[in-house]
């Protein structure tokens, strides 16, 4: 199961990490499907490229596809960028605990010297 979880998240955050597919993937969060031609055509890369990005894109579970006669339309699939933020959540509480705790310290220390100085 864990495996399973972290080859999900890897594939994920791998097709994000491309700014043509979160660009794709804005297109189709403001449209309720998109036609592979109509989602491609405001991108200065050729067809088979948009292609080879939904490929990668469609494999991490963020974009659905379906046909209807000789049209493919796609859609977006939200799921897996929300299991991805939960892992971000995760480690952002633990780094906000620590600089919180970095910045008492620091306070405190800071008035300390203060003290010192005042004496």
């Amino acid at each position: 199961m864990v495996k399973f979880q972290e080859a999900q998240l890897d594939r994920t955050f791998s097709a994000l990490s491309d700014p043509t597919r979160r660009a794709l993937l804005a297109r189709l969060d403001g449209e309720d499907g998109l036609s592979i031609s109509d989602l491609a055509r405001p991108f200065p890369v050729s067809l088979p490229a948009i292609m080879k990005h939904l490929d990668v894109l469609s494999d991490a579970g963020l974009v659905t596809r379906s046909k209807q006669g000789r049209t493919v339309s796609c859609r977006l699939n939200a799921e897996p960028m929300e299991e991805a933020m939960g892992w971000l959540a995760r480690y952002q509480r633990f780094w906000t605990q620590r600089l919180d705790a970095l910045e008492a310290m620091l306070n405190a220390q800071r008035q300390g010297q203060d003290l010192k100085d005042k004496i």
